[in-house]
């Protein structure tokens, strides 16, 4: 009998560490035979105990490999001229891409057959076998990293008293049934890599930018940055009822963490791009990656109807109360517009999902002139430059009187443009964030 490597067939002398390797890129191709006892030129040396031999390479299966692999191995002796050798047969895994745990999944831990080799597969073929063996739905996919930390998502669970052990971590599905991080964890993770992207303009239109920010972190970090960024920005308008004041937000607080977590929720994380939140003088948008679900319109959406694309993250999220029951948030965002005169507007596309909020306290008529706005817009950028300015700055910059260099500085601080640090002629206006 002659042996001799191929595509399926590998030889080794010995048991050494690189056997791990070789199995594992059987599994994730079309399987294969490994014998030991037999040199690479096919010269039969055999080993000393096959049985011994057979049981350090079951062993090394299974602390090693990730995920099972002992299943899809069966272990035979052969006896050649009075040597022994073994043969294992290694059949294609039902569960790829399997990986050396020490290395993760990545490609220096994922191995394919690539003619008589076994090499390093690559990012596109690890994802593509993820996809074939756990199906399209991203959050449900094993993660790509492995080495996650939970520090904020655990302090929302705290804050609530709902523990968050690996058994809860199994139950919400972030942990696999092998102990393997899925994508949802990965979101819920610090080293989540999905962002949202903020801007914010000075008028009606993209003319005069005033700030912008990237959040990045888990979700979790995501949800509360965002919301305190937004809320910041969001101003009260006070009117008088006879001697009563009524004070109104430029925005319903309800409908602004709605649409927040509608973004989060129904996000297709497949996708690459940040969501996007632009803030204008008159309206805020909120644009989420991915269009409707197959077989959804808006006029479903309208009417309460609710398919979500990401089930385990919603999931966790009404487990934590931060949603209720699926399909409510659209109905809470039209009732928290109810009597206000203003409507919020629904666009959808193949990719898309945009939500506008209306500026309640915004009208044409309240509108500020150009002049002040330029003049704000010059402050804003005197600022940026500087850290900081004074009320003489103000009346160096524009030559005006004091009386009138701190009328404007006082109007931006109470719009929320300025902060105001210190009292009198040495007080100092920065920018809110």
């Amino acid at each position: 009998m002659t042996f001799q490597e191929s595509e399926n067939v590998e030889l080794k002398a010995m048991v050494v560490d690189s056997i791990k390797k070789e199995i594992t890129a059987f599994a994730n191709s079309d399987g294969g035979k490994l014998y030991i006892g037999v040199q690479d030129d096919g010269t039969v040396v055999g080993v000393k105990n096959a049985d011994e031999t057979a049981l350090q390479i079951s062993n090394m299966v299974r602390d090693a490999i990730k995920p099972d692999l002992t299943m899809f191995l069966h272990y035979d002796t052969l006896e050649i001229e009075g040597k022994h050798m073994v043969v294992i047969d290694i059949q294609r895994g039902t569960e790829r891409p399997y990986y050396i745990a020490k290395k993760g999944l990545r490609p220096e831990g994922v191995y394919v057959r690539q003619g008589y080799s076994s090499v390093p597969a690559t990012d596109t073929v690890i994802r593509q076998m993820i996809k074939e063996t756990d199906g399209d739905r991203y959050e449900k996919m094993r993660s790509l990293v492995q080495e996650l930390t939970f520090q904020i998502t655990e302090k929302e669970f705290s804050i609530r008293e709902i523990p968050f052990g690996s058994k809860q971590m199994q139950t919400l599905q972030l942990l696999n049934l092998d102990g393997i991080y899925t994508n949802l964890a990965l979101l819920l993770s610090e080293q989540c890599m999905h962002t949202i992207k903020v801007a914010v303009f000075q008028d009606t239109d993209q003319s005069i930018f005033k700030d912008r920010h990237e959040f990045t972190g888990s979700l979790m970090q995501q949800l509360n940055d965002v919301y305190s960024y937004i809320d910041l920005r969001n101003q009260t308008y006070a009117t008088f009822d006879k001697l009563r004041r009524v004070d109104t937000r430029d925005y319903p607080e309800v409908a602004v963490r709605e649409t927040l977590l509608n973004v989060l929720v129904h996000r297709d994380y497949g996708i690459s791009a940040s969501a996007l939140i632009s803030i204008f003088a008159d309206r805020m948008e909120f644009v989420s990656v991915g269009g409707l679900l197959p077989g959804i319109d808006l006029e479903d959406v309208m009417v309460g109807l609710s398919v979500c694309r990401n089930q385990n993250l919603a999931n966790v999220f009404y487990r934590l109360g931060l949603i209720e029951a699926y399909g409510t948030g659209i109905g809470k965002i039209l009732k928290a517009y109810e009597g206000t005169g203003k409507m919020l507007v629904i666009q959808t596309t193949n990719h898309a999902f945009k939500i506008t909020l209306p500026n309640i306290n915004y009208n044409v008529e309240q509108k500020p002139t150009d002049s002040v706005v330029s003049h704000e817009g010059r402050i804003i950028d005197f600022v940026q430059k500087n850290s900081s300015i004074t009320r003489v700055d103000v009346e160096v910059e524009f030559g005006i009187s004091a009386s009138s260099a701190s009328r404007m500085l006082r109007r931006m601080v109470e719009k929320g443009l300025l902060v105001q640090y210190g009292k009198g002629k040495s007080s100092k206006y920065i920018l809110p964030y």
